[in-house]
């Protein structure tokens, strides 16, 4: 007995372990933590954390936030997500698409950046923990691309201002090219120069570091070929250096020639609740009601947008290495990083797919890599902050445009036109409407691949030929949208025309039938009944026969398959 109660007992604490590792998943891999992964961790936390860094501060631009806010975004997922994640390469933090998303929405207004990041994660834990990472399939491909490649050259030309170190111009993107070439005649020199310099740099280091081989043999050529792919891989932290030196040695003789970040403010952020209200510069208080319906459909875009570009990150780089990931554990982990950001002011983040390519490239074995690249930006906001107020605009613009170019695919377009041609209309109504408002571009583009589905749904393709008998091969699911073409099909190419046919109908393929069209076939035998010639259902799957039966279906013929279908029609006939 006494032995009994201990196997129960020890069944109960293994299945209560399994679920915990299922809910944490760091137990599966700390108890096998050894030195040589420690090695390889911080090995890639420094680098990663090295191009984190300057990317955090330029990203901060781009949501229309001071700086720091960049770096307040970026150290808490790796924290969270060495407890969370299922993905040993996955970076969570600032990203240029969740910055335009955040600008869009908040209007570059702290206060409700970090809101927006708590009501993001809500949303993004609260869709984990009841298993709605199926919701993420909705959204096509090409509404994704077409997203991405607007969002590209939105981030993109929106940096061009800073480039040429001009002021005063708009955020809505029309109105920004407008005066973005209005006022190059106010053109800073400086800024146009040391602009065109970072980005000659950066596009440089990226070739060199692409066209890098391992074909040689000598221990000069290895070892500066690792010189080379360090500097390479660090080359946002370089160049931003770089151009603050130079700005520095300019303003310490008082020689304004460029425009730099300026203050910033120093030391950690305040752990502390979001706000739940906002003051306007006016006085009025604007209560938590009125912050929520200002966001609209930014705190349905923003938490999806989130979910899909870090699940997304994480399944190619799970496929690239050789692991699995769980996807609504991986919901999970962003919604609580979202959560925790906002009590250190952060807005909403998502994975990275640069950074989450330096880091599977560096060799990082496990989540904790995050751990040293978010200490290493702890490490910055605590002793380099007065540091950034030295950093040129136009470097960190440079940064931007490097980091988004790669997005703007434009081979997409081909691909799509050789494969389905109408994959091209919810693209391109993505990436036009995106220029107007990056939210209507994503509803747009979700509504328009909506209304293909629906529309192959309503319109199943019907190959009918005839055997003396008419033959219908329905090549998908029956369902309430198809009901009305079928009835029209049947009825036009069968019971209309004289003398009328009889049917096969082929249902190999149907796995669904629904109410609505048990009730059509009901009429449908009924038609064929007062015509006198017959409707055969042939081919059906166990589960779709079954159905018919219970429906208790008048005059219902069926078989096995389309051929035992056509003898038995042609004896009738022949008796007949």
């Amino acid at each position: 007995m006494e032995r009994r109660l201990m196997r129960r007992q020890s069944a109960r604490l293994c299945c209560s372990y399994s679920t915990l590792k299922a809910w944490l998943p760091i137990l599966s891999w700390l108890p096998k933590y050894n030195l040589k992964w420690l090695k390889m961790d911080i090995l890639a936390g420094l680098t990663v954390g090295l191009t984190t860094v300057p990317q955090a501060l330029a990203y901060a631009e781009v949501a229309g936030l001071p700086v720091q806010f960049g770096l307040y975004s970026a150290f808490m997922g790796g924290f969270i997500y060495t407890f969370l994640g299922t993905s040993k390469d996955v970076t969570l933090g600032p990203t240029a698409i969740m910055s335009l998303l955040c600008s869009s929405v908040v209007g570059g207004e702290p206060h409700r950046a970090v809101l927006l990041s708590l009501l993001c994660g809500l949303i993004q834990a609260v869709m984990a923990l009841l298993r709605l990472g199926f919701l993420l399939d909705f959204i096509s491909f090409p509404v994704i691309k077409g997203f991405t490649c607007a969002a590209a050259v939105t981030i993109g030309f929106g940096q061009v201002k800073n480039i040429l170190g001009i002021q005063g111009v708009p955020q809505q993107f029309f109105l920004e090219v407008y005066y973005t070439f209005h006022k190059i005649p106010e053109a800073r020199i400086g800024d146009v120069v040391l602009g065109l310099i970072c980005l000659a740099l950066l596009v440089t280091l990226m070739f060199m570091k692409s066209s890098l081989t391992s074909d040689s043999d000598s221990t000069c050529s290895m070892y500066a070929r690792k010189v080379v792919w360090a500097v390479a891989t660090m080359r946002n932290a370089a160049v931003v250096i770089a151009a603050s030196l130079i700005a520095f040695s300019w303003e310490t003789y008082g020689n304004h020639v460029f425009t730099i970040t300026g203050k910033t403010t120093r030391g950690l952020p305040p752990f502390r609740p979001p706000p739940t209200s906002d003051t306007t510069a006016n006085g009025t208080i604007v209560s938590f009601g009125e912050i929520v319906e200002d966001f609209g459909g930014g705190l349905a875009v923003i938490p999806f947008m989130g979910l899909l570009e870090s699940i997304a990150i994480a399944k190619a780089f799970a496929s690239q290495n050789d692991y699995r990931i769980d996807a609504n554990q991986e919901l999970l982990a962003i919604g609580v990083t979202n959560i925790m950001g906002s009590f250190v002011s952060a807005y909403p983040v998502t994975g990275s797919f640069g950074r989450t390519a330096v880091n599977s490239q560096t060799g990082v074995c496990t989540p904790a890599g995050g751990v040293v690249t978010s200490v290493i930006v702890l490490l910055s906001l605590a002793f380099l902050m007065p540091a950034f107020y030295y950093i040129p605009k136009a470097s960190l613009a440079a940064v931007i445009i490097c980091a988004v170019a790669p997005m703007v695919d434009y081979r997409v377009v081909a691909k799509m036109w050789r494969i389905r041609k109408l994959d091209l209309l919810p693209f391109f109504v993505t990436f036009l409407m995106s220029f107007w408002e990056v939210q209507y571009g994503i509803i747009g583009g979700i509504a328009v691949s909506g209304a293909l589905l629906l529309y192959s749904m309503a319109r199943p393709q019907i190959e009918v030929t005839d055997h003396g008998v008419l033959v219908m091969e329905l090549s998908s699911g029956l369902t309430f949208p198809a009901t009305e073409y079928l009835s029209h099909t049947i009825h036009t190419r069968a019971l209309q025309v004289s003398p009328p046919r009889s049917v096969v109908l082929d249902c190999s393929h149907i796995s669904v039938i629904d109410y609505t069209v048990i009730s059509e076939l009901r009429d449908l035998l009924r038609q064929f009944k007062l015509r006198e010639v017959h409707l055969i259902f042939a081919g059906l799957q166990p589960s779709i026969l079954k159905v018919l039966l219970a429906a208790d279906l008048e005059g219902l013929r069926h078989n096995h398959s389309v051929d035992e279908a056509l003898q038995m029609e042609s004896r009738n006939l022949l008796d007949d």
